[in-house]
């Protein structure tokens, strides 16, 4: 897998988590652990990209 390939992989997958955070934050009652769980995973993402970014 290339770099691009790479970076465009982690876009799609941040893209699509910060959907899921949107759709549960607009729920009645949100999971808050799950939302946590989620933002956590959404930054570790973009460090990742910023990562393969600056090399």
């Amino acid at each position: 897998m290339s770099l691009c390939d790479r970076i465009q992989n982690l876009e799609s997958r941040h893209e699509r988590l910060d959907a899921r955070i949107s759709r549960e934050q607009r729920r009645p009652l949100p999971n808050v652990d799950l939302l946590r769980e989620m933002k956590v995973r959404k930054l570790r993402l973009k460090e990742e990209m910023f990562n393969l970014l600056s090399r």
